[in-house]
């Protein structure tokens, strides 16, 4: 029941600030790279549509079920998250992320993420576009999440 409740709000609110827009942007960060799809769908309402990339996923069952075959295909993840800007109930957000495929080759994601989220904090819409770079793994530059000191760190732009 706790967990049911908790699940139905989610700070910060909106409309955002530049500090909670930044907090907002954190928490997904941090959520993400968890890689615990549960967890993660806790951020979105029951019913939350995303495009991400050319799929269309609703509601919270279908969030858990792309994030687990995601993170079943993409190993090692670990990602950044940038926020561009925000107004109202909407968050635009840059990101960037590393994961390795079971052939063992290393792939950096480029994308973009539009937010809008519901008066309780919750995600209601997520549209994502992204582009993969094939990289060595001496290229890389994400290694798990952003430890504390690296919290302010603007991700690079290539």
């Amino acid at each position: 029941m706790e967990e049911e409740i908790m699940s139905e709000h989610r700070a910060p609110f909106p409309p955002f600030t530049p500090e909670t827009a930044a907090q907002k942007v954190q928490a997904a960060e941090d959520a993400w790279n968890t890689r615990d799809p549960h967890r993660v769908a806790l951020a979105y309402t029951s019913d939350s549509v995303w495009r991400n990339r050319d799929q269309f996923v609703t509601g919270r069952e279908q969030i858990v079920e792309f994030l687990a075959a995601k993170w079943e295909r993409e190993l090692n993840y670990a990602l950044r998250k940038s926020l561009w800007t925000y107004h109202g109930n909407r968050i635009a957000v840059r990101f960037q992320y590393e994961c390795h495929d079971s052939t063992g080759q290393w792939w950096r994601s480029y994308g973009n993420e539009l937010w809008e989220f519901s008066q309780q904090g919750l995600m209601t819409r997520r549209e994502a576009s992204i582009n993969d770079l094939p990289i060595g793994e001496g290229d890389r530059r994400i290694f798990g999440p952003r430890q504390e000191h690296e919290r302010d760190l603007v991700i690079a732009l290539h």
